[in-house]
């Protein structure tokens, strides 16, 4: 399928979808909703199909790149759901370094947050990529379905599949014992929580639009946090401002990007809503975050 730009939509549709991604409507209501934006040689399920990601988009990184070593790696959670898989990726070689966890959006751990994880072992980081769909059988490989599972799990428990992610990749004897988090979407809000819960235990913490904590948990962050936003994505974004207020009131190190004219999941490399220049930008200022912060003495 030839791959379509954000520019290639309204934005009223491409909101539309945002809403569907979300869980806010269903799947026939997105299709409803479309139907003005409708011609008579593109319908509106045509339109769906434009907008769902396309995995064979997602390899940045060949999985048999000989930089990188990968594999599949069980996580013990008791305080979770017993367990988490998740895809692990660490440079080729034998030196201690750095850790980076990976929280992929609210689909679990599809290819592109794969891929991801390849980009940042090619960086020089380890990076575990935890499936938190793990307890109801793991990513499906279908979005339909990912949405489907996403929903019922115990998201308390799968946080703590998450920590206990962070605290396995931290405690291993190759790493040098600090670690970071990035996450998109879902996963960034994530990386704002772990940030809130695992303090000084976390080194960097790099949100993609991602959700924010009550601002009174501000004063429990301790990492330094680069935090990347959407412009025209106004459900999350909206919500910086105030978030921004508790993170100076409590000391917190920040810094903050709004990428302008950038839609939520700019950086996603798998759907019309990818962004190049801001996505490279933002993956760029990505990694000089975490080389100051994690390869720092």
């Amino acid at each position: 399928m030839e791959r379509k730009k954000a520019s290639d939509f309204p934005q009223e549709l491409l909101n539309l979808f945002d809403r569907y991604v979300h869980g806010d409507i269903e799947r026939r209501e997105f299709l409803e909703g479309a139907q003005k934006f409708a011609t008579g040689s593109v319908s509106a399920v045509a339109l769906w199909e434009m907008l769902k990601p396309n995995y064979a988009w997602a390899d940045q990184v060949p999985k048999d790149d000989k930089r990188i070593k990968a594999e599949r790696v069980t996580v013990d959670s008791p305080k979770g759901h017993g367990n988490i898989k998740g895809y692990f990726v660490r440079p080729a070689g034998s030196a201690k370094v750095p850790g980076v966890l990976v929280i992929h959006e609210n689909r679990g751990l599809n290819p592109y947050i794969e891929d991801v994880a390849r980009r940042l072992g090619t960086a020089g980081f380890m990076a575990y990529a935890p499936d938190g769909l793990t307890s109801v059988g793991g990513y499906p490989g279908d979005e339909e379905a990912a949405a489907k599972a996403f929903g019922p799990v115990d998201k308390p428990k799968m946080m703590e599949d998450f920590v206990a992610s962070a605290y396995w990749l931290k405690g291993r004897p190759d790493c040098t014992g600090k670690i970071g988090a990035v996450g998109f979407c879902f996963g960034g809000g994530i990386v704002n929580s772990l940030a809130v819960r695992l303090g000084s235990d976390l080194a960097a913490g790099v949100p993609f639009y991602g959700a924010q904590p009550p601002a009174a948990d501000a004063a429990k962050i301790k990492a330094p946090l680069l935090l990347q936003y959407a412009a025209l994505d106004d459900r999350i974004t909206g919500g910086w401002p105030a978030f921004e207020e508790a993170l100076k009131a409590n000391h917190v190190t920040y810094t903050a990007h709004i990428y302008p004219g950038a839609n939520h999941g700019f950086h996603n490399d798998t759907t019309p809503r990818y962004d190049e220049a801001a996505a490279k930008l933002a993956w760029q200022r990505t990694l000089d975050h975490f080389n100051k912060h994690l390869r720092a003495s």
